[in-house]
């Protein structure tokens, strides 16, 4: 009703009469309902106040800290043949088990004999090559033995011919002897033929004269000639040390090749040796491998392979052991705004699937159900996911985690940062900004090293 007109009709008119003002009066906003308006506004106006903990929420799974804790497969480094099985899954075996024998499927590996044919042939050619090693040996003691002949003989020329020359000298003083004395002899005969033509000398006299003469020239030319001879000798001396020289180097050579060939012939030797060992020991390794043992101590948990016979390949998975002991951790990954934000040590929230828990994310203290644990480690690269890896440890001074937490299971992690008010952190979050940056006074104390690197806050 608008009430246009000055004279107002309001006092005559009953509303109880009409259902539809009843109706609009029921639909009116009651005293009660907006004190409790009043109130809720008031609690949540002081509630902005409140402590709240930033923290960053992700999500991982249980694996453990040390490699050889995780889950272990069994593999055959060999192809062959399951011949024996000795466990099933669920038993629990030591290192070093038997866990199956395989035996050979290759035709080249089927020999019975096949290490100790290969043993034999090693010895062979090992005797072969001492033998080639002996024939060098001797073929040395041959070279120096020629080389000691050589300098021998050709010491022995040398002797000879300076012998010759010696003789050359005694021969030369003996010829200018024999020419003095034939001149002399020459002389008397002339004298005494002269006397002879006079009458003085006889005849007799005269022909001793000449045969003393002639004689002096006979002596003469047996000097001349026993110095030609001894010329000759000489130089066939010098040539025959050519000769000996040429003849002992050809030797020489000779057996110098002969080391050399039986040299190469012992390095080839020795190299089939060192072949045929490098065989021996991939056939003894391979025969090793027919028997497959546990690499760890733990529980067999699943066989992949389970037929008898059946064949498998090298490197194919036979079955996965489960370590006994092991320290768990959990493996998450943040996004790399939130990087600067962590360090190893910093405090963290765990929930864990299957695990009962009621969570308030910004008063951590107040949770029921959650877990304690501590940053272990932060990979310096990112990971194909576009995240950081993180690996956190169980923290010490809080409760440990429940002995039925597996590998593998899921994991939510609230990792705690800052405690600011739920005013700040709802205009930080409208505004997506990244959680504040804070240390502990621990840290503040100490002198890093390099700079910190701090992120401010957006105004």
């Amino acid at each position: 009703m608008l009430n246009i007109s000055p004279t107002s009709i309001k006092e005559h008119i009953i509303d109880k009469e009409f259902t539809a003002l009843v109706m609009l009066n029921k639909r009116s906003v009651s005293s009660v309902l907006l004190k409790i308006i009043y109130t809720v506004c008031i609690i949540g106006f002081f509630t902005l106040f409140l402590p709240w903990t930033q923290n960053i929420r992700s999500f991982g799974y249980v694996t453990t800290l040390n490699p050889d804790d995780k889950p272990q497969a069994v593999q055959s480094l060999i192809e062959g043949r399951i011949k024996t099985w000795f466990v099933r899954e669920g038993d629990i075996v030591n290192a070093g088990d038997t866990i199956a024998i395989i035996t050979e499927s290759k035709e080249e590996y089927l020999d019975p004999q096949l290490l100790d044919n290969t043993q034999g042939q090693i010895v062979a050619k090992g005797a072969s090559a001492e033998a080639y090693k002996q024939k060098i040996i001797n073929l040395d003691d041959q070279l120096t033995a020629l080389i000691q002949n050589k300098d021998a003989k050709l010491e022995q020329n040398e002797i000879k011919i300076r012998q010759s020359r010696l003789k050359i000298k005694t021969d030369s003083m003996e010829l200018i002897a024999a020419r003095i004395k034939e001149q002399n002899t020459f002389n008397q005969y002339v004298r005494t033929d002269t006397l002879y033509s006079k009458g003085i000398r006889s005849l007799t006299e005269l022909e001793i004269k000449k045969l003393s003469y002639q004689e002096a020239q006979a002596k003469v030319v047996q000097l001349e000639n026993k110095i030609d001879t001894e010329r000759q000798e000489i130089t066939n001396l010098i040539a025959n040390r050519r000769a000996i020289t040429s003849e002992l180097n050809d030797k020489i050579a000779k057996t110098k090749s002969e080391q050399n060939s039986a040299l190469s012939s012992q390095m080839d030797t020795e190299a089939t040796v060192d072949k045929l060992t490098s065989e021996y020991n991939k056939y003894k390794t391979r025969s090793d491998n027919y028997v497959l043992r546990s690499p760890i101590d733990g529980i067999v948990t699943q066989v992949m392979e389970t037929g008898i016979g059946e064949m498998i390949k090298a490197g194919e998975d036979i079955l996965s052991i489960i370590p006994i002991n092991y320290d768990l951790a959990v493996e998450t990954y943040v996004r790399p705004r939130d990087m600067p934000l962590l360090r190893k040590g910093q405090k963290v929230r765990i929930l864990f699937d299957g695990w009962p828990a009621i969570v308030f994310s910004g008063w951590p203290d107040n949770s029921y159900g959650t877990f304690g644990g501590k940053i272990f480690a932060i990979d310096n690269f990112i990971s194909d996911n576009g995240r950081y890896r993180i690996l956190i440890a169980p923290d010490p001074e809080e409760a440990p985690w429940p002995s039925e937490v597996r590998i593998g299971g899921g994991a939510n992690t609230l990792i705690l940062l800052n405690e600011v008010k739920i005013y700040y952190e709802i205009w930080r979050l409208l505004n997506g900004f990244p959680p504040d940056y804070y240390q502990d006074d621990k840290e503040k104390n100490l002198k890093p090293k390099a700079p910190i690197r701090r992120v401010e806050k957006l105004n």
